[in-house]
């Protein structure tokens, strides 16, 4: 799967103009925690709202009313490119999620922006896309039926003398993912089946010699 096929397509970007005060508007409005900036075309920067809130004068808490307007006015003069993060961790539409999500992990960010090679941005991936599209499909988490562990199912032979098993009953597979438990030899494995009647199957893998349990979705 490539970046494309997750990435958020509509994004908000901003100028490098737009002062402090504005930007953290428009995060808050859109409830977005970062906002790539844009100058004719061309990504040179990305404010997040830690950057922002950062760059706030430490009078901005003060309660005297007239320190507060100062700063309020102080904070509609000062652009974003004053604040923003020029060293940018991009990534382009046809870069493969593992790449990207190692990519993130390694510069520990919570989002990438997607850029084409005049760094024109197209659009950005986050931690949530990575969840949402991708860990909750090949977990089946929110889908119907059942999902059975199977104990050192995830060996190769064992995988498919399980699937053949699945196959005879003519059922569904709707996830299925191997587990390496630490300290463990052998890989387990977990099947989500399109059916919420698996006593049949957890008779039959029993018969082989496996031990098997319905977990909850």
């Amino acid at each position: 799967m490539l970046i494309r096929d997750i990435m958020t397509t509509e994004v908000i970007t901003i100028p490098s103009k737009t002062s402090v005060i504005e930007a953290k508007r428009i995060l808050d409005k859109k409830n977005l925690h970062r906002l790539p900036v844009v100058d004719k075309g061309k990504l040179v920067g990305i404010v997040t709202a830690r950057r922002l809130e950062e760059a706030a004068p430490p009078a901005i808490l003060s309660r005297n009313m007239w320190d507060v307007a100062y700063s309020m006015v102080a904070l509609h003069k000062i652009p974003v490119k004053q604040v923003m993060q020029k060293n940018l961790v991009t990534t382009s539409p046809m870069t493969t999620v593992e790449e990207a999500l190692a990519l993130a992990q390694a510069k520990k960010v919570g989002g990438l922006v997607v850029v084409e090679k005049d760094k024109k941005v197209v659009g950005i991936v986050t931690t949530n896309d990575f969840f949402y599209r991708i860990v909750n499909k090949v977990l089946g988490v929110g889908e119907p039926g059942e999902r059975l562990w199977i104990p050192s199912g995830g060996e190769t032979k064992a995988m498919e003398q399980i699937l053949h098993a699945i196959n005879e009953l003519d059922l569904e597979v709707l996830a299925l993912h191997v587990i390496a438990p630490p300290r463990k030899k052998t890989k387990d494995i977990v099947v989500h089946l399109n059916t919420d009647n698996v006593d049949k199957l957890v008779e039959n893998i029993k018969a082989m010699g496996f031990e098997v349990e319905v977990r909850k979705r």
